[in-house]
């Protein structure tokens, strides 16, 4: 179940309000642990057992490591390090057994079956943020939950179970005991989750089918402007896709009386390749700044030992993103390239104008979003080669066509994804804007209803992690 679907606007929600704010305070977990279940049963099934086994398994040895660590520090290690590997492996095999076998096989070692292990849905954010609960408590950063039904409603809790952000323990635990819910909050919760679903409907999807149209062309038909209007839209999609599914998770939490942290901060308008993994997804970033690179010792072990520790985490991150080589290379490439920038780049760009460094990074990231989004690499080096001049024109009268149909969509998501969108064209800035907000958010449901009724192109890009 996806949240742009009429499913889950007008029959899943309605329902779960209902008995979520209907029963007594007490009962509120249970209500949302019982209903995320159901939410995730609705495209995985057979993977909710999973789940709780994955939750029940990180609960027990939380516990275990909350105690051994109070009388035998030695004992809580090895339990941490249990839980570590028990994470690691679950989704290794569920994520990577047939990328691994079928890479293997490709150089002639076909010892490992391929297996056509079907993905679970979200079990990589699923799993970070289950992983993280025995980590801070082994490193006293946070109690241990007595309750098992609390920790599952913290692990399975559908605003953000599936796409994220990745939401660690320790920043919502007191939320899971008690929470404050106003009438204020809820209010601004809406907004916040019909902004989302506009994102993701309303500019989304559009700027999806405008790149997937374009992906589809014939090579002579292609041109190098069209091959850059593609890349752009894919921007545009991965954006809006992503950050409107966490504007939309944010909404709800903040519904249900949970404060999450932001996950992205308009990261195409960042000045550098650092700025922008400093702006997006920045739940993961964190993760893997406090769980693996700082651990690893950061940037405190001299230079080479910072490079190694940069590579490993965008190794990692390029695996986590999917069970392909596209990604692996994808990640290196991020690496390389923020090594570049530590080591002198981030001086250079200081004394250049500011367009000039937003451009530079704006170049990167489109090219390596080509890369990102073909799991054939092949594919994806051709078509990075077409942004150069490799295409049989540079103009043509196809580019025209997508660009006199797509200009106010364009238009539109440039301006959406950046401050502008909230400082200077702020409609709360208006007199009477109050006054008419109720209103506003409805014709925007009801615009995102008709796009979703009229359409059958509707991904959420981020499910597949």
């Amino acid at each position: 179940m996806v949240f742009s679907s009429l499913t889950f606007l007008f029959v899943y929600l309605p329902v779960f309000f209902l008995c979520y704010f209907v029963v007594p305070l007490r009962f509120r977990n249970l209500v949302l642990f019982l209903f995320s279940l159901f939410f995730y049963g609705w495209g995985e099934p057979v993977y909710v057992f999973l789940m709780i086994f994955s939750i029940t398994i990180n609960w027990i040895f939380g516990n275990y490591i909350a105690a051994a660590n109070r009388k035998a520090p030695e004992e809580a290690k090895k339990y941490l390090a249990f839980c570590i590997a028990f994470n690691l492996l679950l989704l290794g095999f569920f994520k990577y057994w047939d990328f691994l076998a079928a890479s293997l096989a490709g150089i002639g070692l076909d010892f490992l079956p391929v297996l056509h292990v079907s993905l679970p849905i979200g079990i990589s954010f699923y799993t970070f943020q289950a992983m993280s609960y025995p980590i801070d408590i082994y490193r006293n950063d946070t109690k241990p939950q007595k309750s098992l039904l609390n920790f599952g409603t913290y692990v399975t809790m559908f605003p953000q179970l599936i796409a994220g952000p990745i939401v660690r323990y320790k920043d919502i635990a007191k939320q899971l005991e008690k929470r404050r819910i106003s009438l204020e909050h809820v209010s601004h919760g809406i907004e916040r989750f019909v902004c989302g679903l506009c994102k993701k409907v309303l500019l989304a999807n559009q700027a999806g089918l405008v790149y997937e149209s374009i992906h589809s062309l014939l090579p002579q038909s292609q041109s190098v402007l069209t091959t850059w209007l593609g890349a752009i839209c894919f921007a545009f999609q991965i954006y809006f896709d992503f950050s409107g599914y966490s504007d939309m998770a944010l909404g709800l939490g903040e519904i249900l009386g949970f404060r999450f942290l932001e996950n992205f901060n308009y990261p195409y308008t960042a000045s550098s390749i650092t700025d922008f993994w400093r702006r997006w997804h920045m739940s993961l970033s964190y993760w893997f700044r406090d769980y693996v690179y700082i651990p690893l010792g950061g940037n405190r072990k001299g230079l080479g030992r910072q490079i190694c520790n940069i590579m490993v985490v965008w190794l990692l991150t390029g695996l986590w993103h999917g069970a392909s080589w596209n990604f692996v290379l994808w990640g290196v490439c991020y690496g390389i390239v923020l090594i570049i920038e530590k080591t002198f780049l981030l001086k250079a760009l200081e004394k250049v104008p500011s367009w000039v460094k937003h451009l530079y990074t704006m170049f990167i990231v489109l090219i390596l979003w080509i890369l990102f989004a073909n799991t054939d690499i092949s594919a994806g080096l051709h078509e990075i080669t077409m942004l150069f001049g490799n295409a049989p024109a540079f103009v043509n009268r196809i580019t025209l066509y997508y660009l006199r149909d797509n200009c106010l969509l364009i238009l539109v998501s440039l301006i959406a994804c950046t401050p502008i969108a909230k400082s200077q064209l702020n409609p709360l800035k208006w007199r009477y804007f109050e006054m008419l907000k109720p209103v506003v958010i409805l014709l925007c449901l009801f615009a995102c209803t008709a796009c979703i009724v009229n359409a059958s192109y509707n991904p959420f890009l981020y499910f597949r992690f």
